[in-house]
Order: structure tokens, then sequence, then C-alpha cells
């Protein structure tokens, strides 16, 4: 009889243990984060920059689905906003609701972020952009959920004009108010917001403005606009477009003889050197485009010992995925090292200091970032404006550089802090542009 109980006892106890290594290998497995990744696969963004972005994006995530974070695995979940801001929303929205991520992560088009952030707050979910960089995504709007490592677009359009500004005498030989320039962008967010930061830096130089008008970066002819130069006659001209609309107004700009000093490119289309090169040929040399610094022109002298190593394990990558590209496009480090920031700092923080993934958890650790100067991939630090500020979720240590394609390589020439080379100003005589 004692026997019987005793058996019946040690069944009991280890059908007990079994169940708690049952309900302890659960627990272990529901330790993870599932991510919800939004670019543009299809569609005329894909080809601008979006498509290059997320391949930044998912060597990274690759990567720390390998090692996993502070003993949370890894899941991305991916989805194509097809160059449409209603499709972008219903992605992000799908991926929060039915597949149930943590977050979402990615977004090249300020058309879409500023829906898809207004979406994702009334939520109460977590959104960490890595590339669009419309202002208007945050300004006066109180977000707590939404976080930006990016540079703003006002940014963008200040530094041209002041690159400008800072040369006119010098490779103009003119003063600044008798520079002549005319500022043209496609009339989304993204155009909208250059344009503005364009205005308030050829005011704060006391350039004078020509032309400034915006146009659909879906419109099939821009030779009215071409039109329109030709008798602006600007010296430079300051362009926020995405493509193929920059190969058209270029492909008409030279059909119908536009001539000019300088272009001044403000990222995504311009920041896809081997787009340009495809549809302008060696009129692509010369031309400047403003972006956060490429990871591969980036100091790394400057930079936090950790880093190189990374920025080569991406290049590596890349070139397996894109062999032969003569440009490593900027918009792939700055997918990749956004992300990085995410997942090697604000993430783990989450985990251990907020105990998770949970939105509130990620915000609270987003909201510590203090990464100084030379501490991510494309240079600059990562501070986030605070709740109660006008900005709040947008970086305030970010900033973007301006470089210039030669010779089938981009180097970057402003601020001189940064510079690796002089730039050619104005275009070279006998180019096909040149006004000279």
């Amino acid at each position: 009889m004692r026997l019987r109980m005793a058996a019946r006892l040690v069944r009991g106890l280890l059908v007990a243990i079994s169940a708690t290594g049952l309900m302890a290998s659960a627990q272990a497995q529901e330790k993870k984060i599932k991510i919800g990744v939004v670019f543009d696969l299809t569609g005329p963004l894909a080809g601008g920059g979006s498509e290059l972005g997320y391949i930044g994006a998912k060597i990274i995530l690759d990567h720390f689905a390998k090692t996993g974070v502070e003993g949370y695995k890894i899941e991305a979940v991916y989805a194509d906003a097809q160059s449409k801001p209603d499709i972008a929303i219903n992605e992000s929205v799908r991926l929060l609701e039915q597949e149930k991520v943590d977050m979402v992560l990615g977004f090249f088009s300020s058309a879409q972020c500023v829906p898809v952030a207004a979406r994702v707050e009334q939520l109460k979910k977590f959104m960490w952009m890595t590339t669009c960089i419309s202002s208007a995504v945050f300004n006066e709007k109180g977000y707590k959920y939404v976080f930006r490592p990016q540079a703003s677009g006002d940014q963008f359009g200040m530094m041209t004009m002041d690159f400008i500004a800072q040369n006119a005498k010098a490779k103009f030989d003119k003063e600044p108010k008798d520079v002549r320039v005319a500022i043209i962008h496609e009339d989304g967010a993204y155009g909208v917001d250059v344009s503005r930061g364009n205005e308030a830096g050829a005011k704060k130089a006391g350039f004078n403005v020509v032309m400034k008008e915006g146009y659909s970066a879906t419109a099939p002819d821009l030779s009215a606009l071409v039109t329109k130069l030709k008798r602006a006659k600007p010296d430079v001209i300051f362009h926020t477009g995405y493509n193929p609309d920059i190969t058209l107004l270029l492909r008409q700009a030279r059909e119908q003889g536009l001539k000019f000093g300088a272009l001044m490119g403000h990222g995504a289309g311009y920041g896809v050197y081997e787009k340009l090169k495809e549809g302008m040929g060696a009129d692509a040399t010369y031309i400047f485009n403003t972006d956060p610094i490429s990871i591969w022109l980036a100091n790394q002298k400057t930079m936090d010992p950790k880093l190189p190593p990374v920025i080569k394990m991406v290049g590596e990558e890349f070139d397996k995925i894109r062999p032969g590209v003569a440009i490593r496009s900027a918009h792939v480090g700055i997918g990749a090292s956004n992300t990085y920031v995410f997942m090697s700092d604000v993430l783990p923080r989450a985990i251990k200091k907020y105990g998770g993934v949970d939105p509130d958890a990620l915000r609270k650790a987003a909201l510590d970032t203090d990464i100084p100067e030379g501490g991510t991939m494309l240079g600059f630090g990562v501070k986030f404006y605070g709740e109660g500020t006008p900005m709040a979720g947008q970086n305030e240590r970010s900033f973007p550089v301006v470089i210039q394609y030669i010779d089938d390589k981009s180097s970057v020439v402003w601020p001189k802090s940064q510079a690796q080379r002089e730039a050619v100003l104005p275009l070279p005589k006998g180019t096909t542009y040149s006004n000279q």
C-alpha cells in the first residue's frame, strides 16, 4: 500500500516537474520582439532609394536575428508599401493588429511617414523611422511613441543654401545678393519641407530667388517647368525630387538647352547614383546631393571603435546582394545605421531597464538615448527632443552633408569639418548644362 502511494507521489511530482518545464520553455519561447518593417519594394519609390534603405535595414535585422538581444529573439515581418501612402498606412495597421508585431520600423517616403505616424500614435504603438525626413511628421504634434534618428528636411534645405552662400564669392565671384537661385520641388510632404528650408536659407543668405515652384512627382511631362527655368536664368538650381522625375526633368532640360552653374539635390533620388547615371550618363558628374553622410565616407578615426567592423560587414553583405555597384548609396547606410541604433542602444535598454518590449518600455528607452557625435555609423549623435517640445521624437543631434559625384565617386564637400575634397563649382565649361 505504502509502495503504491509512494509511486503515485513520484508520478505526480514528475508530472508537476514536466509541466513546470513546459511552462518555462513556453515562457522562454515567448521572449521575442516582432518588428514590422515597411519600405517600398515596388513602384517608383523603390528605385528612388526605398529598396536600398530596406536592404540596409534588413542586413542589420538579419545580423541581430542570429544573436538575439538580451535573451530576446528578433523576428522581422516585412511589408511592401508599393510607393502609396494609403497602402503604407494599411500595411502598418495590419502588421500591428493582425501580425501582432511589437513595433513598426522603416519608411522611406515623407508622404507616408506623416499619416502613418499619426495612425501609429493613435494606436499607442511604437514607430521607429529610419529614412523619411519631413519636419511635418513631428512639428507641434506632441507624439509620445514616434521617433526618428534621421535628419529633418529643413536641415537639408538649410545645408545646401549655406554651402552656396559660403562659396558664392570664391566660386561664382558674386556676392550672395547677386546669386540667382531657383527652388523647385515635388509637391509632397518631403519636397515642401525641404523647399521651406531652402527658402529660409535663401533669406538668411540674401540670395536673389528668381523662381520657386512645385510639381507632381508623377507628372509625365516637365517641359513647362524647364521653360520657366530657362526664363529665370538661375545660377544655382535647388531641386528636391524622387526618380524618375529627376531623370525626366534633366533629360528635358538637356533637350531644351537649359543652362546653370550648379544643381543641388536633396536626398531621395539624388542619393541613388546608379539611377542618375543610368538616366543621364556622363551628365551625372558634378551633381551635388545632400544626405546624411554615406557610412563608407564617414571619418572612422573619430567614430566609436565598435562601429567600423559593422560598416565593413554591411558593405560586404550589400556587395553580395548588389555586386558591381559603382557607389554604394547613402540610403543603404542610412537604413543600416538608424536600424542599428535601435537594435544596439534602445532595445537592450528597454529590456534591461524597463522590463520588456511593450510600447511604453520602448518609448522610455528611446527618450534615454544619449549617443555623442561619432557614436553612429553616420557620424552624428542621437538625442531625442523630449515630450512638450515642438519636435518631440526628432533627433536633435543629426545633420546631413553635401556630397558631389565626380568620376563615378562620391566625396563630401561640405561642411568643411567633414570635407574630403574641394567642390567643383560652377559646372566646368563645355559640360552639357554649363552656363559659362
